[in-house]
């Protein structure tokens, strides 16, 4: 079992910035893909960005949704067991919940946090 907490959501402006994280309650150095979703109002929940695992034998690179690509990145910092999302020139259409997730590979668990909310506005 894994427990996620995400924290960093909040109002920005157009062009601003924001960094969520997302605090694993043990390690995430394993076999697992580390992903960020979101899910604007009325949509399904969609891909944002994912890594894997340093923990993988052969991890691959970064995975980004085109809409988001080249303005946020994906990151761990394994001391912490926190993933974190980088988010450079946000846009409206970036408003969302966000959510981490953390997925087992051997034994096919989607793990996830509860979500934060990011509103971009003026």
């Amino acid at each position: 079992q894994v427990q996620l907490v995400e924290s960093g959501g909040g109002l920005v402006q157009p062009g601003g910035s924001l960094r969520l994280s997302c605090t694993a309650s043990r390690s995430i150095v394993g076999p697992y893909e580390l992903g960020w979703y979101r899910q604007q109002l009325g949509k399904t929940r969609e891909f944002v960005a994912s890594m894997s695992s340093p923990g993988l034998a052969s991890p691959g690179p970064a995975n980004y949704a085109d809409s988001i690509k080249g303005r946020f990145a994906i990151s761990l910092d394994t001391t912490k067991n926190t993933l974190y999302l980088q988010m450079n020139g946000l846009k409206p259409e970036d408003t969302a919940v966000y959510y981490c997730n953390v997925r087992d590979i051997w034994g096919g668990v989607d793990y996830w946090g509860q979500g934060t909310q990011v509103t971009v506005s003026s």
